[in-house]
């Protein structure tokens, strides 16, 4: 039996790590782009892709500086806005056990939940066609996820310049691979 064809391919690359640790979210702060031969291996990763999407984040258009692509910027695919909790001195607080499900509906202060910001995203990762190459964020790469397993996702590592890959088909989404970073 022959597999479903592949209507498009999602390349999805976290940007560079932060210059300053801590939780960004919509604060538009500077990657650190010095790694040489993890950047080497992230763009040799993107090889092959058609399209090449891009947060507008500093973070991310650095990082595509860096790998020297040249994408179309979209607003959709901005970080989780994560409110009060990412003022100077703020805490995440302890939100307790809670099932993915309710974790993804946790709206913080002033900020968005994260099905908030995947209905901003899975929009435009729905019209990609072909294999696209997309340098946005760890909550983007999250809400792509969330097109195959839904809030599951919330459950998944996004290391910096990690390459996650999602396949669909006419059958839907599949994960392909998730967090691959270089050797």
């Amino acid at each position: 039996m022959n597999p479903a064809p592949v209507a498009a391919r999602l390349l999805m690359l976290r940007h560079a790590p932060l210059a300053v640790p801590g939780l960004a979210g919509r604060r538009d702060v500077a990657a650190d782009c010095s790694d040489r031969a993890a950047l080497d291996w992230a763009r040799a990763a993107l090889d092959g892709a058609g399209t090449h999407w891009s947060s507008p984040a500093r973070r991310c258009r650095q990082t595509c500086a860096a790998l020297d692509l040249s994408p179309e910027w979209h607003p959709a695919l901005w970080e989780q806005d994560f409110g009060a909790w990412e003022e100077p001195g703020a805490t995440i607080p302890d939100l307790g056990p809670l099932l993915p499900e309710e974790l993804a509906r946790q709206r913080p202060p002033g900020g968005e939940s994260f099905l908030d910001m995947a209905a901003r995203v899975q929009p435009l990762l729905d019209r990609a066609q072909g294999t696209v190459a997309v340098v946005a964020h760890a909550g983007t790469v999250r809400a792509a996820l969330a097109l195959a397993v839904g809030p599951a996702a919330l459950s998944f590592s996004v290391a910096p310049l990690s390459l996650t890959i999602l396949a669909r088909s006419p059958a839907g989404w599949a994960v392909e691979a998730v967090n691959r970073v270089a050797p």
